[in-house]
């Protein structure tokens, strides 16, 4: 596979991963109870915020490989 089409087929994978991140974190944050304090909502929307990065790393390390 050519780099021009694993960059292709990242874009879309990572635009996959972050809809379905933000979906189920969406889902978690909605069965909270709606009176928590920000102090312990703030490791939750730190993580929810900050981890979609992981799964991209790996796709772009992937898309990045060159050609064989």
């Amino acid at each position: 596979m050519t780099q021009r089409n694993r960059k292709l087929i990242g874009v879309f994978l990572i635009l996959g991963s972050i809809i379905a991140w933000l979906s189920i974190f969406t889902s978690v944050y909605l069965a909270f109870p709606p009176d928590l304090p920000i102090w312990i909502l703030m490791p939750y929307f730190i993580v929810a915020g900050m981890g979609w990065l992981y799964p991209a790393m790996a796709i772009i390390r992937w898309m990045a490989k060159p050609d064989a």
